[in-house]
């Protein structure tokens, strides 16, 4: 047995408490607590109002000014009002987002495949995918706007390599940790090594590919969102760079909101879609 066809064991303990490891990242997230009952829907609902009720008030009462933090109220005013002018920046960046994703999506799925197959290959990729992850691509966005220019080519890249080593980690894990057992049986039926990797492999890797495209895309929006106050005349990136400069802090704030908006909507996606097709690992 390879290591490759190794799996990380989850053993309940005396004390009541489970062993866990990386891979059960999907277990969480396909199979959390969520919303149960009318009641928790109205304790979240009361907690957001106290929080916000409770901020405007404290602004009020000690006289804040509009420029060092605005009110919730201001922020809600300024997001309906402004919405039209931030809409076409918004799509601006989910543009990026889409195609730098699904770029390194793509990318880091075909590269865990091959790095799980063949053995020498990992010890080549893997220097360089380490190398892409310990190095902010902020840093790499001048050099690329200096070559392709202020479109959309220099933020789609970055979105790219941000996102596809994120894809590739988690992807690469979930098909190492695939029961040597089902191998072993697969093999005993006749089936070739792709037909283990389809068949056996890659269902059993999707919890660990869902967690690797949810951080993956989180990775890439805020990449995105960087390139954007880096360099060029649109998306949300630029729109916050124009706020804080001319300190139109509810606008301000009211981008930020979208973009927590847009964080929490990629989260929910990837969890409905893990609970859909990865629930059975919990």
């Amino acid at each position: 047995m390879s290591d490759t066809d190794a799996i990380p064991q989850f053993k309940r303990r005396r004390g009541g408490g489970t062993e866990i490891g990386v891979a059960g990242g999907m277990s969480a997230l396909a199979a959390g607590p969520g919303i149960r009952s009318v009641r928790e829907v109205l304790a979240i609902v009361l907690v957001a109002v106290i929080i916000i009720g409770g901020t405007e008030l404290l602004l009020n009462l000690f006289a804040v000014p509009q420029y060092v933090l605005p009110k919730p109220s201001e922020i809600a005013v300024a997001l309906v009002s402004d919405f039209p002018l931030i809409a076409p920046h918004l799509g601006h960046t989910l543009v990026e987002l889409f195609a730098g994703f699904g770029i390194g999506a793509v990318a880091g799925l075909v590269l865990a495949a091959v790095i799980t197959q063949f053995p020498f290959a990992e010890k080549i990729i893997t220097p360089y995918i380490l190398l892409l992850v310990t190095t902010p691509m902020l840093a790499l966005v001048p050099l690329l706007i200096l070559r392709f220019g202020f479109g959309y080519e220099p933020r789609i890249i970055a979105v790219a390599l941000a996102s596809g080593p994120m894809v590739m980690i988690n992807a690469a894990t979930g098909f190492r940790r695939v029961d040597s057992g089902k191998i072993a049986l697969a093999r005993s039926y006749g089936a070739s090594t792709l037909q283990i990797f389809w068949k056996v492999r890659a269902p059993m890797a999707l919890p660990m590919i869902f967690v690797g495209l949810m951080v993956g895309s989180i990775f890439g929006l805020l990449t995105a969102v960087g390139a954007e106050m880096v360099g060029g005349g649109f998306g949300l990136g630029n729109r916050l760079t124009s706020y804080s400069s001319m300190i139109q802090m509810p606008q301000f704030f009211a981008v930020v909101l979208i973009l927590s908006i847009l964080g929490i909507l990629i989260y929910v996606l990837f969890f409905l879609l893990g609970k859909k097709f990865a629930s059975w690992e919990a």
